[in-house]
């Protein structure tokens, strides 16, 4: 399958570039984390639905921290996404076409002074190669649902090598945890962004984090064992928007020049099983778009 192919070509490149002395690597842990607006304000729209896989690959004496040697800890990344029109039956002429996404990515998880530093490489498969339309007609014809009939109007086939950063900090202030973030991404969507999470708990101490693509969300790729109990997650961020491969110009679509997320979410971590669950407020994407939508996002834990 050349997906599975390109996907090993991208890990076997950067494997080879990652420093000499950090060569006795293993795979550490890995996460899940499933976004979809059903569980947020119950529509199938927009911004619908999102699955990501996340595998950490590094050296099991760094476990629990990160050094400062860039490729040394690794995430592959395996992500699927379904953006859709508000109607999937007759939309309005002046709604977002139907796009299916795959994307297979690389990033490198490191310490810049006291910063933590995220870079990566994800190649974006759109369109109907991808078979996520016909993914999504499945699963709606298994749940009693409207069958998809505007695959034949979706966005054509196409790869977007997209690169992305994000430089973050973790601050102490009493028993919270404040996080600013800058983040940059150039390829299938470019933008600049920047925002914060609060963090009341002990959610993420110990953990690898990284951010989800649609809401913003943190998740644990590295699993934390000194979480426990309840915490609670608030954040927020504001996107520059150049350009966008799901909203083409050439088919007049215009993009908005801004994207704000609001956020919101808890976690709870027992001895063997965790939960985070959250909400976010996308704002519109593009000037057609005529309200913004709430999309709902959970990720499930178990330690053996």
């Amino acid at each position: 399958m050349k997906f599975a192919a390109l996907a090993l070509a991208l890990a076997a490149g950067f494997i080879s570039a990652a420093p000499a002395a950090a060569t006795e690597r293993d795979l550490l842990d890995w996460g899940r984390f499933f976004t979809n607006d059903v569980l947020g304000d119950g529509y199938d729209r927009w911004r619908t639905g999102a699955y990501t896989v996340s595998i950490a690959y590094g050296p099991s004496n760094h476990l629990d921290e990160l050094t400062d040697r860039w490729g040394e800890m690794l995430e592959f990344r395996i992500r699927s996404e379904i953006i859709a029109p508000a109607s999937l039956q007759s939309p309005s002429a002046s709604d977002r076409p139907f796009a299916g996404t795959v994307s297979f990515g690389v990033h490198s998880h490191s310490m810049l002074g006291q910063a933590q530093l995220r870079t990566g490489f994800d190649l974006v498969f759109v369109g109907p190669q991808t078979g996520m339309g016909e993914f999504q007609n499945a699963l709606h014809t298994t749940l009693g649902l409207s069958e998809t009939k505007i695959l034949d109007d979706q966005l054509s086939d196409a790869v977007y090598p997209t690169l992305s950063g994000e430089l973050s900090r973790d601050f102490t202030i009493g028993r919270a945890r404040l996080r600013p973030f800058a983040e940059v991404q150039a390829g299938v969507e470019s933008f600049a962004r920047i925002g914060a999470d609060l963090t009341l708990g002990s959610f993420g101490q110990g953990a690898l984090l990284t951010r989800d693509a649609t809401t913003g969300h943190l998740y644990q790729v590295i699993r934390s064992r000194s979480d426990r109990g309840f915490s609670f997650v608030l954040g927020g961020d504001i996107a520059r928007v150049w350009s966008s491969e799901f909203l083409p110009e050439d088919m007049g679509y215009a993009v908005k020049d801004t994207r704000s997320r609001l956020r919101a979410g808890v976690n709870y971590q027992g001895d063997r099983y965790g939960a985070y669950y959250g909400l976010t407020w996308l704002t519109e994407e593009f000037e057609a778009q005529p309200e913004g939508q709430l999309v709902g996002a959970l990720q499930l834990r178990l330690f053996f």
